[in-house]
């Protein structure tokens, strides 16, 4: 009586697992594709008020549900939407730090900020997506979708929560254009102010404040397996 009673618990307990997650063929799947770009945007004492550095590469792959928005114009109601960011980074030494207008800056302030980043112990910074929910539909076929974010950002070793506001624009050809920006202090990574020290200029330090923008172009693939379940 016993083993039939926990067999069924059993069972049950599987059926309701199951019924609370998506279905494998109700999840699309996108990965990373040409295109992205990340700014880090912050200020300094002398000479340049303010600094950014970029890279033209965001790594990962992205998961969602049928609330999500994958086609321009798609009908969706506001609320919780489920979704999966995978192994998204940025590989620190993609990042180089650039004039206004985008021309490159200098060889050692690259250097001394991949030293503050602890670049040889942590060579990537990492993002995981806990939540994601819609705010509101756009006003045009054209416009994006607005949604807030809530996940995990890893900088040198130190991991913490942040929220940010996200746009999603479907395009043509199974592709997705998901910008935002977050703003964050260093501090909270335990990275310290970057202080270098130049010829005839003197120290410069930066603030402790950043901004952050980014660009993540997506492009639809196959779920892992999808082929051999068919």
């Amino acid at each position: 009586m016993k083993t039939r009673t926990l067999i069924a618990g059993t069972v049950a307990l599987l059926m309701a697992t199951a019924l609370a997650a998506p279905a494998a063929d109700q999840m699309t799947a996108y990965s990373s594709s040409r295109g992205s770009k990340i700014r880090i945007e912050g200020t300094a004492n002398i000479i340049h008020p303010t600094w950014q550095v970029e890279s033209p590469f965001i790594a990962g792959m992205l998961e969602v549900g049928p609330g999500f928005p994958t086609e321009p114009g798609q009908a969706l109601t506001p609320g919780k939407v489920e979704a999966r960011a995978t192994n998204v980074f940025v590989q620190v030494r993609s990042l180089k730090s650039v004039e206004s207008n985008g021309k490159l800056y200098s060889d050692k302030m690259d250097e001394i900020m991949y030293e503050h980043l602890k670049v040889d112990k942590y060579p990537a910074i990492r993002y995981r997506l806990t939540e994601l929910t819609l705010k509101e539909a756009p006003k045009s076929k054209d416009a994006p979708y607005v949604l807030d974010s809530k996940g995990e950002l890893a900088v040198a070793g130190i991991t913490n929560t942040i929220s940010m506001p996200v746009n999603v624009l479907p395009l043509d050809n199974k592709k997705l254009k998901i910008t935002g920006s977050v703003t964050l202090k260093m501090s909270d990574y335990k990275v310290g102010p970057v202080e270098p020290k130049l010829l005839g200029i003197g120290i410069i330090k930066t603030g402790d404040e950043v901004k952050i923008p980014f660009e993540w172009m997506l492009m639809q693939r196959p779920l892992p397996g999808a082929a051999a379940t068919k």
